[in-house]
């Protein structure tokens, strides 16, 4: 029996990277694999971490999710976020990272031995799973090379994209600094280097980001 899904979940799906660019029949021969099963998780609950190792692939179906290691934030998962790629198809049972859910989140899980179908059955899924996984590498490349920039600019701009609520954060400098692992001062120097390229803006303890896409250019590796 196929895994029932809502409307707005299907069309989550169906524009997840995965599926992105196909048909709702696509969707139906997805979740009509007998191994792919879903979940419901609350608040504060980890969907997977290094010692809860499943080897499927996670679609975010509805809800936020917080993805770290150790205490570093790594990235923040909204509906359509795929998850556990990069584990799915290794030799070693352990998952680098943890995700924990953020709010209630509703999750499908594909098996690796039914994303291995789909893989061979669909070309259209065969293309985007390996476009993904050349942007997941792009990405934590630009990762490994801001958490090993000593510039707090980056680690700000890194910190606020991965835990920003719409656009915008409330926190203290006090705390955001511990965080960081900065100092004050060097944290206030971040916040004027990038109020004055209009990558932020501070209201009291409101942080606004009037454009996710322009501080995300920022932690562009150059070419």
């Amino acid at each position: 029996m196929a895994v029932a899904l809502s409307s707005g979940e299907r069309v989550v799906l169906l524009g997840c990277p995965l599926l992105r660019g196909g048909e709702e029949e696509l969707v139906q021969r997805v979740l009509s694999l007998p191994g792919v099963w879903r979940r419901e998780f609350s608040p504060g609950q980890t969907l997977y971490s290094p010692d809860h190792f499943l080897r499927c692939l996670g679609v975010l179906l509805s809800g936020r999710a917080g993805v770290s290691s150790g205490t570093l934030s790594v990235s923040m998962l909204e509906p359509g976020s795929l998850f556990g790629a990069a584990a799915l198809f290794g030799d070693v049972d352990q998952f680098a990272t943890t995700i924990t859910a953020r709010t209630s989140c509703q999750v499908l899980f594909l098996p690796q031995e039914e994303l291995d179908t789909l893989l061979e059955r669909e070309p259209l899924v065969r293309r985007n799973y390996l476009g993904y996984l050349t942007g997941r590498i792009r990405f934590l490349s630009g990762r490994l090379q801001s958490v090993t920039q000593s510039g707090a600019e980056a680690k700000l701009a890194r910190y606020l994209l991965a835990n920003h609520q719409g656009g915008q954060l409330q926190t203290s400098a006090t705390d955001l600094a511990k965080r960081l692992g900065v100092s004050r001062a060097s944290l206030y120097r971040a916040f004027e280097d990038l109020e004055r390229e209009d990558l932020i803006r501070r209201q009291g303890k409101t942080i606004l980001i009037p454009s996710l896409s322009a501080l995300e250019s920022l932690l562009q590796s150059p070419t």
